[in-house]
């Protein structure tokens, strides 16, 4: 099963090729007078300083409980990973279109183009094995699951978001690479401002689309659905409980809370009851480790 910690291996990963990605872009920029090269420059500053907003998010969101927050910090790496979407939103997507727009207006031929396609195409190959990366892990935890079903119900929001960059960042380069290679073979520099405006789109419609899911989580989301069904799965199946009444899971970064309510067979004294319901808490917990927060009440209705 993939953790975290191998996240974080896939977003250092994924920062020191965007770092190394975004000055060769930036010089190729400069030298061929590309706006879709700009625009890609741009995002892939943008991806560097996103891939460190998570690893702060994911630091903040490992420290403990305390007195104000006696639950964790876990669900801060959502705060993080949200103000990702809404980076991804402002600095890349809007600023595509705008230096797109810009270049309609004033089209002026590209110069040295093969600069341009060089880069953009050793860039591909990094960033096609950043996604490749991050998809080994996302085929580690999603299991049966279709991507787009993991993608709607995953509670791993930074993987989520590197998935999402990976994607964008993939697609966006190809798409550049099509519009240099147009405006090059055609001569006719408004392919690459299209090229330009293409990339700010697709950096949008990611945006959006990571955003809201995220937005979920921050706002307070269960556990995913087929742990939430596991969970009362195991617990119908104790002989300890005659039913489940109620059961209630929110996700809290990497760990899971969870508010039971049930009726429980017949115990002839209070201390066996208890114990009846320690036993159940210390199965469960050793079944589902993600589980940290556990309240459990014995009742007859729900």
């Amino acid at each position: 099963m993939a953790n975290r910690d191998d996240t974080i291996v896939i977003i250092f990963y994924a920062l020191g090729a965007n770092a190394l990605i975004a000055v060769a872009k930036g010089v190729a920029a400069w030298l061929t007078g590309s706006t879709a090269m700009v625009a890609e420059a741009v995002h892939s500053l943008a991806d560097c300083g996103n891939q460190g907003l998570l690893l702060l998010g994911l630091k903040r969101a490992a420290r403990p409980p305390d007195a104000e927050f006696p639950l964790g910090h876990g669900r801060a790496i959502y705060f993080w990973s949200f103000i990702v979407a809404l980076m991804l939103f402002s600095m890349g997507g809007m600023f595509s279109i705008y230096e797109g727009l810009h270049k309609l207006d004033s089209a002026q031929p590209l110069e040295m183009p093969w600069i341009a396609i060089a880069v953009l195409v050793l860039s591909i190959a990094a960033e096609s094995s950043a996604l490749w990366k991050c998809m080994v892990q996302i085929s580690a935890l999603r299991g049966e699951q279709s991507l787009w079903r993991w993608f709607r119900e995953t509670r791993r929001s930074e993987l989520l978001v590197v998935f999402g960059e990976d994607v964008a960042a993939t697609l966006g380069l190809t798409m550049a690479l099509v519009a240099v290679g147009m405006a090059m073979y055609t001569g006719n520099p408004v392919y690459d401002a299209l090229g330009s405006l293409a990339i700010g789109v697709l950096l949008l419609v990611v945006a959006v689309f990571v955003g809201i899911e995220v937005k979920a989580l921050l706002v307070g989301q269960s556990a995913e659905p087929i742990l939430r069904e596991e969970i009362r799965r195991f617990l119908m199946e104790r002989e300890e409980i005659d039913e489940v009444l109620n059961l209630i899971t929110l996700q809290n970064g990497a760990d899971v809370v969870i508010a039971v309510k049930a009726r429980m067979t017949e115990s002839v004294s209070a201390p066996l009851l208890i114990e009846a319901i320690n036993r159940c808490e210390r199965e469960l917990r050793a079944a589902f480790p993600q589980v940290r927060w556990l309240f459990f009440e014995p009742d007859v209705e729900k």
